[in-house]
This record gives structure tokens, C-alpha cells and sequence, in this order.
């Protein structure tokens, strides 16, 4: 898409659905008609949901850290014991297992990386189920996800070598709060400030996989940047907006992301994938890192 700023997003959209004005400028891009454009996005939607239906809870991942919390969460939900209540518990439950599908190599949809795919399908699906949405609507809403992630993507980064953990389930976290604020009645600014409040939350988390892989932290904080994304789309529903412009957000995230070491973008060596416990992993893989 050629919508380079949330500022330049915000003001196209006077009078116009926020959806449809991505959706003319993703058109205009790649010279397809509004119903191609719409088509593919609902595909993309409907893939989604396709992998979240063929979550394995026998699967483990490559190092065996990986696996069946998913399933875990799933039946602490349905034993009615959860302290935020089942539809909290549901969006932690598919975060996880989503996360779990990626790095037991099933397929997912990278949104906007495989290693942050559980986000964006946490915050949705069981919004969907609950407000009972045909796919059409959710599609609407992925065009939103899909607009905050180019404008980071073009002004920062969303590879957690180049600007860290913050970076890509940061950017999943405003994708998915501007997607969840938009599909709550949230206008061009609501949705453009719930992306800001989502990325500033998660603004110096750091990309520490445990012997390089994308299975820990990274399943895990699939879970907490979805929780993030609904935090932030409730404030800015409320009218609660980010007393730094959503533009200059993104901006202070790059620089945040260029000034980390090396040890802490995707390396294994920094953070939690420097303890022991992390070493001692990557050994027993005969990984070097």
C-alpha cells in the first residue's frame, strides 16, 4: 500500500469507511479491481481461521519447550476458574496455540511474522464468535491490521533482527488493536491512537529466542501482546488518545530498535536465551550461536 503515515491514513479518511480507503489505495498499488483486493483479504482471513482449527495439542516443537499449553489454557477456561473471565481466557488460549502451530511448523498466517502470527487471530476470532460477524467484517477489520503494519513496516521495522522483539509483537499489537477499535465503532483516530497505545507498551521488548528458535519467549508473548492490543483498543473506544502522535510513535520505536545491541535482535545470545537454562538448550541442539 502506498499509505506511508497513520497522520496521512487519518486524514484520507473524511466521510469514508477506514476500510475502504485502504482498500482503494491497496487497488491502485497492485492495479487489481476492489473485488480482487477484497477476495484475497478474505482468503487471507479465512486461512486464519483454518489454522486455528488444526491446532494439535500432541504436537511439540523441535526442542520439546513447546507444546499443548494451548490445550492447557483451553480446559482452565472451560473449568469455569479463570480470574479474568472466559472471554479473556479464550483470546490467551488461541494466542498460545497459535503461537504453538508456528513453531511446531504448521501453517499460519505471519501477521506480520511467523514468529508474532498468534496476535492478530487472538484479538478476532473470538471477537467474531461473540459478536457473532460474518467473515466479510472481519475482512474489513484485516484491512485496518494490514495498514498500521505497512506504515510500520516502511518507517521502522517489523524483523525482530533489526529492531528487536518490539518490532514484530509490538507491530501485531497495533495491528491488532486498530483492528479490534475499528470493528468497536472506533473512527480513523481512535483506531490510529489504539495502534500508538499498543506499540508504546511494548516499545525496548527485546528479541531473545532461546537457541535461535521461534518457541521461547516467542509463543508466550503472543498471549501478552494480544492482551496489550485489547487494553489499548478499549482506551481509545473510551476517547482515551497517545499524547505522542501515533507518527512520532513509530519513529522513537525505530530508534529504540537501532540502539539495541546486537545480543538482544534475534542473535540467541542476550535476554532469557543467555541464561542457563537457554545455553544449556542451545548445547543439547548442537546449535552455535
Amino acid at each position: 500500500m502506498a499509505i506511508e503515515t497513520l497522520a496521512a491514513l487519518e486524514s484520507a479518511c473524511q466521510g469514508k469507511d477506514l476500510y475502504e480507503v485502504i482498500q482503494s489505495d491497496d487497488c491502485m498499488e497492485r492495479g487489481v479491481s476492489p473485488e480482487e483486493s477484497f477476495e484475497q483479504m478474505r482468503e487471507l482471513y479465512t486461512a486464519i481461521r483454518r489454522a486455528a482449527s488444526r491446532y494439535n495439542p500432541t504436537l511439540r516443537s523441535a526442542s520439546g519447550m513447546v507444546g499443548g499449553d494451548g490445550e492447557k489454557m483451553r480446559a482452565y477456561v472451560a473449568a469455569g476458574k479463570t480470574i479474568c473471565g472466559e472471554y479473556v481466557g479464550q483470546v490467551i488460549a488461541q494466542a498460545l496455540q497459535m503461537g504453538e502451530n508456528n513453531a511446531c511448523m504448521k501453517c499460519i498466517v505471519a501477521a506480520p511474522t511467523a514468529g508474532s502470527c498468534g496476535v492478530l487471530p487472538a484479538v478476532l476470532l473470538p471477537y467474531q464468535q461473540r459478536e457473532k460477524l460474518e467473515d466479510d467484517r472481519m475482512a474489513q477489520a484485516m484491512y485496518i491490521a494490514g495498514a498500521v503494519g505497512q506504515v510500520v513496516a516502511a518507517k521502522a521495522s517489523i524483523a525482530g533482527a533489526a529492531g528487536g522483539c518490539q518490532a514484530e509483537i509490538g507491530t501485531a499489537s497495533a495491528m491488532a488493536a486498530a483492528a479490534l477499535c475499528y470493528l468497536g465503532g472506533g473512527d480513523a483516530q481512535a483506531v490510529c491512537h489504539a495502534a500508538a497505545m499498543a506499540l508504546k507498551s511494548l516499545m525496548g521488548l527485546v528479541c531473545d529466542p532461546i537457541a535461535g528458535l521461534v518457541e521461547v519467549p516467542c509463543v508466550k508473548r503472543n498471549a501478552g501482546g494480544a492482551m496489550i492490543a485489547m487494553c489499548a483498543a478499549e482506551m481509545a473506544l473510551a476517547g482515551i488518545r497517545s499524547a505522542v502522535p501515533p507518527d512520532e510513535v513509530i519513529l522513537a520505536m525505530r530508534d529504540v530498535g537501532d540502539k539495541m545491541d546486537v545480543s538482544l535482535r534475534e542473535t540467541g545470545l542476550g535476554g532469557v536465551a543467555g541464561t542457563p537454562f537457554g545455553t544449556k538448550i542451545a548445547e543439547q541442539m548442537n546449535i552455535e550461536l
